[in-house]
């Protein structure tokens, strides 16, 4: 049987009512703490569930994507998303480069000032 949660318009407080589907919106509902009837229906937030898979696929989406080449701190915010989803430590090279895009550094900016950037064993730069 499913809770519906209320909130009592007179004394302010919130109450769950037990009832069958067929009862919710028939059966009248009053206020177990003053008992009044002048109640209101609260909606709770619903939280859905996704793979990690799925959401680094959204987050890569080409739509998701068309703002990047123009805005840093963009890039920085997704690059700092996708690392938290990938839970690996990226290392303070990857770390100096995502706070410097999330300031609004320009990539060839930090390309430049980071004339080493991706020599640890990766090929290529910022590109």
């Amino acid at each position: 049987m499913p809770a519906y949660d209320y909130r009592c318009l007179d004394c302010r407080k919130r109450f769950d009512i037990f009832m069958t589907y067929s009862e919710y919106g028939s059966r009248p509902v009053s206020c177990p703490h003053c008992g009044s009837s002048n109640v209101q229906r609260r909606i709770n937030k619903v939280r859905v569930a996704r793979s990690d898979s799925s959401h680094l696929a959204q987050m890569a989406d080409p739509a998701n994507l068309d703002a990047l080449d123009q805005d840093p701190r963009t890039l920085g915010r997704m690059m700092r998303e996708m690392s938290g989803e990938i839970g690996q430590d990226m290392g303070a090279e990857f770390n100096e480069v995502v706070s410097r895009l999330e300031k609004g550094e320009s990539p060839e900016v930090i390309e430049r000032a980071m004339p080493d950037l991706g020599s640890g064993g990766m090929d290529g730069g910022l590109d």
